[in-house]
């Protein structure tokens, strides 16, 4: 459990628990953080994928239906316990909807609430793209640019060469995972009916927001908020996040 889960603020008498998912290339800092940030009826925990922090000796995963599989044999006990939500950016965002899929499909079970942040629906034409970059023949320099391009990462850290090639080769198997993703749109069958929102930097490229509705009975909603890909980082965004993800919290009267 303490090797796929960072949760520094724990809270045994939460009313529920929100579990993030990092983007690609990211660890469990930023969001472990956030357990602080919010009221003592939320428990945060940070989803820590294999090939980085503790867990840098292991290989990475081969496949999204891997990492889904492991994240819900290790919390399946945790989340029949309480009432839970995601929250994923971009890749994180995928991951955290392969989890509630497979949940759902599984045990019955998902979250009362799916928070996807930068990212698009899995079956729209928007993220065909994202299937087809060439990722094995990419060179480190084409994938550190794109690093560099999205943002999110201090320069600091690129100035050291382990980091930096650690960096580049997480980033360059976290995309080939994603690009075994495959999500399609059953004409009769939505396979979610929990609420979801969307949150997409204003900067950032536009993503095909609307295609989420194909997957679940529940209502959703768009947040566009100042920024680029890592809008998020910035406080002021950080903290309207924060805001909203409690107030969705406790309307859902857990």
């Amino acid at each position: 459990m303490e090797k796929l889960v960072v949760c520094p603020y724990k809270r045994p008498n939460a009313l529920c628990r929100l579990f993030c998912f990092p983007w690609a290339g990211g660890g469990t800092s930023q969001f472990a953080q956030w357990g602080k940030l919010f009221s003592s009826s939320v428990e945060v925990s940070s989803v820590r994928l294999p090939g980085r922090e503790s867990r840098l000796k292991e290989p990475f995963a081969k496949d999204m239906t891997t990492i889904a599989n492991e994240i819900t044999s290790v919390l399946l006990k945790e989340l029949q316990e309480k009432p839970f939500a995601f929250f994923g950016h971009s890749f994180g965002s995928y991951i955290s909807f392969a989890v509630a899929l497979h949940l759902k499909e599984k045990y019955g079970l998902e979250p009362f609430h799916l928070f996807l942040s930068g990212a698009h629906a899995p079956h729209s034409e928007a993220f065909l793209p994202l299937k087809t970059v060439p990722i094995s023949e990419a060179k480190d320099e084409d994938v550190l640019n794109y690093i560099q391009v999205l943002g999110g990462t201090p320069a600091e850290l690129l100035q050291n060469e382990d980091i930096k090639k650690h960096l580049v080769l997480t980033v360059r198997e976290d995309i080939r995972v994603l690009q075994t993703f495959s999500f399609e749109k059953a004409e009769r069958n939505i396979p979610l009916s929990c609420d979801i929102t969307c949150f997409n930097g204003s900067e950032d490229k536009s993503r095909d927001l609307e295609a989420w509705h194909d997957v679940t009975s529940g209502d959703i909603s768009f947040y566009e908020l100042p920024g680029g890909h890592f809008y998020l980082l910035e406080p002021s965004n950080e903290t309207f996040l924060i805001k909203h993800i409690t107030k969705c919290i406790e309307n859902a009267g857990l």
